[in-house]
């Protein structure tokens, strides 16, 4: 079988197991893919028969030696025969290292149905061309390079590389890690012939449902606009789900991408090589790229901070909807003129928060543990600045604009129970919905608000800002909701 026969962009499922039988089980287990990776490497007993017994889809045999990043700790001739006995018995592909040096497995087949591979965990190799270019050479099939990433910078070389490549060269380029998740969405866009999904996330893997549900893999092209949420941390977000579900609902040609930068520096090249269209911008970026932006709304500019990007053409365009989002949410709930307001934090959240919250009318004063940063929030919000913690009766409204209490660190809270005497408590933190604080807060007699309808607030406020296209009622909310669920599930089964 041929990769030209294949769906494109298709999708590869990688399978692991400790034994033969578990393997081949997983394996049929497999719905939705094109093809499968066994990892032989994987596996105690090792063996290309049995892993190619009985198969229902395509697949590709790999065994990869631990020098490699795999699991094999075997002697090499061990390994040769394996992945020799694997295109004997008419394995679709097999998985041969380039560094391995099995020139006469690549030459028995004449390159067919070989994959060549190499693996750098170090990062993305200075000679990277030359390299692809070294393995072209041999005349394999497929050429695949996989690179460790720790930022949104390092895949704009494998980005480029894809770009400057013909759609017939049957080159796979992957950024490893979470910051390189983008590498493997975007494959089809780059005219890779497919990308793996599966359950290494060690290696930034997406899980095949998320990959073709969530980011509708098979719908993206080289038209597709790229939209994504630039922070750090984001594994925690829901953002990616809540966009890409109102994409669908709305049958846009567009996918949202978790970015989670080392700086607004980092962020800007790789937006700028990945053509993206627009960003929602959260902690702790939210003022670094306000600096960023060649134009800004009234709002961000008095504040100095955004939390959305659009981008069209080479002009970036900035703009906070946090003041109206969060102020939505408080309607009804407390009034909020001569409201004495406790805002936690010092970062661009904060800013918005104490903004609206001094337009509604309410006495506002800044806490963070950085005093000169609460001081300088204060002054560009007409708010004053308070010691930290905020001492217990001097609020009736206390908003939490930090990261503490935020998933995976929920027993976290940055107050103590016993200061919670105030008459309302709102945590912007959306993940777990009910923070530690704001359970405590419950228990002490105060109304609580969590940040779950602000985000979502701001999700469409941003979707529309985009796309021109209102998202249709309930998508955001509901896909958020699906989400965290998923958190709390894969939570509980790591306890």
């Amino acid at each position: 079988m041929s990769v030209v026969s294949m769906p494109t962009p298709a999708v590869c499922a990688t399978v692991t197991a400790s034994t033969m039988a578990e393997l081949r089980r997983r394996r049929d287990a497999v719905e939705g893919a094109d093809l499968v990776e066994l990892r032989l490497d994987t596996v105690r007993d090792p063996s290309a028969a049995g892993a190619l017994e009985g198969r229902r889809l395509p697949v590709v045999v790999t065994c990869r030696p631990t020098w490699e990043g795999g699991r094999f700790a075997g002697a090499e001739e061990e390994r040769r025969r394996i992945l020799a006995d694997a295109l004997a018995l008419g394995a679709e592909y097999v998985d041969v290292e380039w560094r391995a040096r099995f020139a006469e497995l690549v030459g028995q087949a004449d390159g067919r149905r070989i994959v060549l591979s190499t693996h750098d965990f170090d990062g993305v190799p200075r000679d990277l061309n030359e390299r692809v270019r070294a393995m072209q050479a041999t005349g394999a099939e497929v050429v695949k390079v996989a690179a460790q990433t720790t930022c949104l910078g390092d895949c704009v070389p494998l980005l480029d590389l894809a770009a400057q490549t013909a759609r017939d060269a049957n080159l796979i380029l992957i950024g490893m890690g979470e910051a390189g998740v983008a590498t493997r969405v975007l494959a089809g866009r780059a005219g890779a012939p497919w990308t793996s999904a599966g359950a290494l996330a060690e290696l930034g893997q997406v899980d095949l449902r998320t990959l073709l549900d969530g980011y509708r893999f098979r719908s993206i092209g080289r038209q597709t606009g790229v939209y994504g949420l630039v922070g750090a941390p984001i594994g925690h977000s829901v953002s990616p789900a809540m966009h890409n579900a109102a994409f669908a609902a709305a049958r846009l040609d567009a996918v949202y991408l978790p970015l989670p930068a080392a700086s607004a520096a980092d962020f800007v090249r790789f937006a700028r090589a990945a053509g993206l269209r627009g960003a929602s911008v959260t902690v702790p970026f939210k003022v670094p790229l306000f600096e960023q932006v060649d134009e800004a709304c009234p709002v961000a500019r008095r504040i100095g901070a955004i939390n959305k990007i659009r981008i069209e053409g080479s002009r970036w365009v900035g703009a906070n909807t946090d003041a109206s989002g969060f102020l939505s949410t408080l309607r009804g709930v407390v009034p909020l003129e001569r409201t004495r307001a406790a805002v936690l934090g010092a970062g661009g959240a904060a800013r918005a928060v104490a903004s609206a919250l001094a337009a509604a009318g309410a006495a506002v004063r800044i806490h963070a543990r950085d005093r000169a940063r609460a001081e300088e929030v204060a002054r560009l919000t007409a708010a004053s600045a308070g010691g930290w913690p905020p001492a217990a009766g001097s609020w009736d409204l206390l908003v939490n604009c930090t990261p503490v209490g935020m998933h995976p660190k929920g027993d976290e809270t940055p107050l103590p129970a016993a200061d919670l005497t105030g008459a309302c408590v709102y945590d912007l933190i959306y993940n777990p919905p009910l923070t530690r604080l704001l359970r405590e807060a419950r228990q002490a007699g105060c109304q609580v608000v969590g940040g779950l309808e602000m985000l979502v607030a701001q999700a469409q406020e941003q979707f529309q800002w985009w796309t021109g296209v209102k998202p249709q009622p309930g998508v955001m909310r509901e896909a958020a909701l699906k989400q965290l669920a998923e958190f709390a599930r894969d939570e509980h089964h790591l306890v």
